[in-house]
């Protein structure tokens, strides 16, 4: 695990081949391939109000860049219009995916929480990099740049951070930011990570290491059952105990960060699911169910 930070060079050549004003250029790396390049998932529950907007973002960033894509959201069991808000768009891009080569998916799955929809996108990703964002994209998509261009030196996966120099947390209510603190140092205590914050909810990851790592996990599974009711839980801690126990290369990356109302956080229930699940992982570890 590697999260050093880059030198001034470094960082100025990540701005050159991916900041938005270069989308147009030959950057290095970026020719057009048949290949999908890069495939971002979207874990969905009850997300009629806000997918639209954030899909309008998604795509008017991804149609700019030269390289084939593809937006998979995963129904997670809503019982709103989230499945018909996608399907209607698909069937509205018909004509233009030919033309930006960027393509929209579907996946419907039961309600069974967002660890096993995140789960469920990575494993049907063809990308030879794929990201997972929350719906309301809370990091903005453009923020991908930063993630893909570790990637492309050799990291295995690449997670935004709201810790550490250029990170950005915008709007944040107080309680929140203190939730994730102590969250984080339990997890330090626990797993002995040295991630500054393992709960963003913006990660890459190579297709490899994605395949392998998604199919590992136990908490939230292919075993896992029907849920009730929104779930926020420490699925990320598992996948990223996973990454290092199996020597990837993990990457922290300082991003922007937007507090958005409508958020499903319930700061007591779900506070005692995460610290339940940390627990867990080191539990499954000491079992040896991560061999």
């Amino acid at each position: 695990m590697d999260n050093a930070a880059p030198d001034n060079k470094t960082t100025e050549l990540a701005d050159k081949f991916y900041s938005p004003a270069s989308t147009n250029s030959n950057q290095p790396g970026r020719v057009p391939m048949k290949e999908v390049f890069l495939t971002v998932v979207v874990p969905a529950y009850n997300e009629e109000r806000r997918l639209p907007l954030s899909l309008e973002k998604v795509f008017s960033f991804l149609e700019k860049q030269n390289y084939p894509c593809e937006v998979i959201v995963v129904d997670d069991g809503s019982d709103d219009n989230t499945v018909r808000v996608v399907e209607d768009l698909i069937e509205s891009r018909r004509s233009e995916d030919a033309q930006f080569d960027c393509l929209l998916r579907l996946v419907k799955n039961e309600h069974r929480g967002k660890g096993y929809a995140v789960r469920s996108g990575m494993l049907q990703g063809r990308g030879k990099y794929i990201l997972f964002s929350d719906a309301d994209f809370s990091t903005p998509i453009e923020d991908v740049a930063k993630l893909l261009f570790w990637l492309d030196h050799g990291f295995d996966v690449a997670i935004g951070s709201r810790e550490g120099e250029n990170a950005r947390r915008y709007d944040e209510p107080f309680y929140r930011h203190v939730m994730g603190r102590v969250f984080n140092l339990l997890v330090r205590l626990v797993t002995s990570s040295r991630l500054q914050d393992t709960q963003c909810g913006f990660k890459a990851f190579t297709r490899e290491s994605a395949h392998d790592l998604f199919r590992r996990v136990q908490l939230y599974g292919e075993k896992s059952g029907k849920v009730k009711g929104a779930m926020v839980t420490g699925f990320d801690v598992e996948v990223l105990f996973l990454a290092a126990k199996k020597g990837y290369r993990i990457k922290e990356v300082p991003v922007l960060w937007y507090h958005y109302s409508g958020s499903k956080v319930n700061p007591f229930r779900d506070s005692a699911r995460m610290i339940r699940d940390i627990v867990k992982v080191r539990i499954n570890d000491w079992r040896g169910q991560y061999k």
